[in-house]
């Protein structure tokens, strides 16, 4: 087991991951996300997103070129720089945002990073080693998923793991070992369990029960489980509709020790930690604390 630290070093922040949740808002630059549909089709629209975004409180936005559905076609590495680049050069420089790219390809990593991204999310589970190579050199910081499927291929077997707690940790403690052989400061790494990659919804339903187990890596736990399958699997609803369960799993993951979990809802979420917080004792109310008179009643 790895000492703990809860210090993420990412190009010229540092991120002290050790006291409240961080939530992770997600923009999307891609046309097929299986969950916005294109909503956000311009560049103007999705700056206005992660404006919006940052304003109900998100500390990070993670960017993405590239849904991650396997029902939508791979992107070419040229496009999918086409599509990040201007995003993230308005982010990070007109809105002074912390910025993930969400992307397995080190070219596009790179370009990102060239433009503003200070953390690079990779749900590939670091398939190319030319990724953390490219954080070895920039300084970003580097998320390391679990996956066992390669991008783009849908992986559904009930019978895939027989300790699914057990192979994800001893997954993630090697590609951390190998991103530092590569280079990279330990503390630029972050580890994500992987919700429903390679996993059938009972597999990453086991897995994140078992999450305080994570914390054996020594590095900080970011939790990507909004509107996720195994919600709607549970609860039988559409993407759009898994706020309610995504904030049940919030609410257990906060419980578990993560640190950054990656949410659509932001506002919600961060109306959901302040309660829950002030009941916990963790968030003291003032004691001249009183209700706006306009948020009294429905108008």
């Amino acid at each position: 087991m790895r000492q703990r630290s809860d210090r993420v070093l990412a190009c010229d922040h540092v991120l002290e991951l050790g006291g409240r949740p961080w939530l992770m808002g997600i923009v999307n630059a891609s046309p097929d996300s299986f969950s916005d549909g294109g909503r956000f089709g311009t560049l103007e629209a999705q700056v206005e997103l992660a404006r919006e975004l940052l304003g109900a409180g998100a500390d990070i936005l993670d960017i993405g070129g590239e849904s991650a559905s396997t029902g939508a076609p791979p992107v070419a590495v040229e496009q999918e720089i086409e599509r990040v680049v201007p995003l993230i050069e308005r982010v990070a420089g007109e809105l002074g945002a912390i910025v993930s790219v969400d992307t397995y390809k080190p070219a596009v990593a790179r370009a990102a990073i060239a433009a503003g991204a200070t953390i690079v999310n990779d749900v590939s589970g670091l398939r190319d080693p030319g990724l953390a190579e490219v954080c070895a050199q920039t300084g970003a910081a580097l998320v390391l998923m679990h996956t066992r499927a390669a991008p783009k291929q849908r992986m559904q077997d009930p019978d895939l793991y027989d300790d699914v707690t057990g192979e994800v940790l001893a997954f993630l403690h090697e590609r951390v070992e190998q991103a530092i052989a590569t280079g990279v400061d330990p503390e630029q790494l972050i580890i994500d369990p992987g919700p429903d990659f390679a996993k059938t919804p009972a597999q990453t339903i086991g897995l994140l029960a078992d999450a305080r187990r994570l914390h054996e890596l020594g590095r900080p736990v970011l939790m990507a489980i909004s509107r996720k399958d195994f919600i709607g699997a549970l609860t039988g609803r559409p993407p759009r509709e898994r706020l309610p369960g995504t904030l049940a799993a919030l609410a257990h993951g906060v419980d578990a020790g993560a640190h950054i979990f990656r949410v659509h809802d932001v506002a919600a979420a961060v109306d959901f930690l302040r309660v829950r917080a002030a009941l916990a004792g963790e968030l003291e109310p003032r004691r001249d604390l009183t209700l706006a008179e306009e948020h009294r009643y429905e108008r």
